[in-house]
């Protein structure tokens, strides 16, 4: 979360020893700047990268990362809230940069850039469990052509599917699968397989 801000490259051994433990698709973003870093990442067995800050300052490193392991491996993070005119803005550097770029347009400018994937966190929304930013996924999912992976305000299943409904490809949450409420403890709170399939499946119709 905070390589960019305290200029740390991705730490490649500890990524190696998730990568050897994780029997899942594993996707790094972190401080990636350098080309030769994406791949020493793909070395150690990631097999997408994330980019935030350099993809606002550096573009041209979409492009180059696409070139090289495939616009399906590239994933450009956006992070937005509305400035205080309520109008939605991109933000790098955990949210406390304001670049001035609108999400919609920047979000084109990624897949234009070759981003394969785009990643959309709603600031405003995270860690509230007030739902996923229906309107700002909208808008983004419909603008582009890729997957869209809505980001911010999960508090259940129902908000998974209404943000399938809404644009997304995908859903992320982070709270929702680690605090157990009223009392915030910690616990590893992940759906069950047969509650996402009986609600993404059977409830949503394509």
């Amino acid at each position: 979360i905070d390589a960019t801000k305290t200029k740390r490259g991705p730490d490649l051994q500890r990524i190696a020893e998730i990568a050897g433990e994780a029997f899942i698709p594993l996707a790094y973003g972190g401080g990636i700047s350098t080309i030769e870093q994406v791949k020493d990442l793909f070395y150690t067995g990631v097999e997408k990268v994330i980019f935030n800050y350099q993809a606002v300052h550096h573009p041209s490193i979409i492009t180059e990362s696409a070139k090289l392991v495939g616009s399906q491996s590239v994933v450009a993070s956006i992070d937005v809230k509305k400035n205080w005119l309520g109008k939605y803005k991109v933000y790098t550097v955990n949210g406390t940069e304001q670049t001035g770029l609108d999400p919609i347009a920047f979000a084109k400018q990624m897949t234009e850039a070759g981003a394969g994937e785009i990643f959309l966190n709603a600031i405003d929304k995270d860690g509230t469990y007030g739902g996923y930013d229906l309107d700002l996924l909208q808008q983004v999912a419909g603008a582009v052509s890729v997957p869209v992976v809505a980001c911010g305000g999960a508090s259940g299943i129902d908000d998974f599917v209404s943000a399938v409904k809404a644009g997304a490809s995908a859903v992320a949450a982070g709270s929702l699968f680690v605090f157990q409420r009223p009392h915030q403890a910690v616990l590893i709170s992940y759906p069950s397989q047969q509650e996402l399939k009986q609600n993404l499946f059977t409830r949503i119709s394509y």
